[in-house]
């Protein structure tokens, strides 16, 4: 089983919740920005602050897609949402997708259907069933 800190309560995280947490960290690092781990991240915080047209929000589902393909194994995405899309540059998505909560070890034979909510920069919520 894969296992984590909570990086704001310090708390044991296992299972989706520290999957969840990994989706968050991986959307909201620029690339670039990670000292020994330049490739880690997301483009998702370059694109902050444009104008909300369809294909900056196109470059935005783009961005979430290749940078969880990347880096997290445990994860497979099969959507993404607009939940909120203004003139003041903030977006949230609903990333929906399947959990496996082996992937990290290669194992996919138990799948979980999950979803995760992100207003960009910042992860509120995090579902599995």
């Amino acid at each position: 089983m894969r296992t984590g800190v909570d990086r704001n309560t310090g708390e044991l995280l296992t299972g989706w919740a520290e999957c969840a947490q990994s989706i968050e960290i991986i959307a909201t690092t620029a690339i670039g920005s990670l000292v020994l781990q330049r490739d880690f991240g997301s483009d998702g915080p370059t694109l902050q602050d444009r104008p909300m047209s369809t294909p900056s929000i196109v470059d935005h589902f783009m961005a979430i897609a290749e940078s969880l393909r990347k880096w997290e194994p445990a994860f497979k995405l099969r959507r993404i949402d607009v939940l909120q899309a203004g003139g003041d540059g903030v977006i949230g998505f609903s990333i929906v997708g399947d959990f496996y909560p082996n992937g990290h070890l290669g194992d996919y034979s138990i799948v979980e259907t999950a979803q995760t909510t992100q207003i960009a920069p910042f992860l509120l919520t995090a579902e599995a069933s």
